[in-house]
């Protein structure tokens, strides 16, 4: 099993900057992908940013170039630094992992952490 804690949530104004945190803790062999999602009123869950265990990264188009994801594979952490913040970005961030637990890979959600954009 994989416990995934996230942390740094809160309300901002327009323009202004977040840092989402999310610590991994458990019996698991690696976490293959960590990823950040969130969820607005009414929306479907969507993705936000993922970072594979190598670095590689990908990015929502809606947040390129406002929002960096970034790992700690010695710690089995995963920040999101939210920059440039609007409207739009009020949600429920949640933290994501596919994590190896036995021999098999399997997908685990943080409980979310409200992020408020607004003036």
């Amino acid at each position: 099993q994989v416990q995934l804690v996230e942390s740094g949530g809160g309300l901002v104004q327009p323009g202004g900057s977040l840092r989402l945190a999310c610590a991994a803790s458990g019996n698991f062999f690696s976490i293959v992908v960590m990823a950040w999602y969130r969820q607005a009123p009414g929306q479907q869950r969507e993705l936000v940013a993922r970072i594979t265990s190598g670095g590689s990264t990908n990015y929502a188009d809606s947040v390129k170039g406002r929002f960096t994801i970034s790992r700690d594979n010695s710690k089995n952490t995963v920040d999101l630094q939210m920059n440039s913040l609007k409207p739009e970005d009020t949600a429920v961030y949640f933290c994501n992992a596919d994590a190896v637990v036995g021999s098999m890979q399997w997908t685990y959600w943080g409980q979310g952490t409200q992020v408020t954009v607004s003036s």
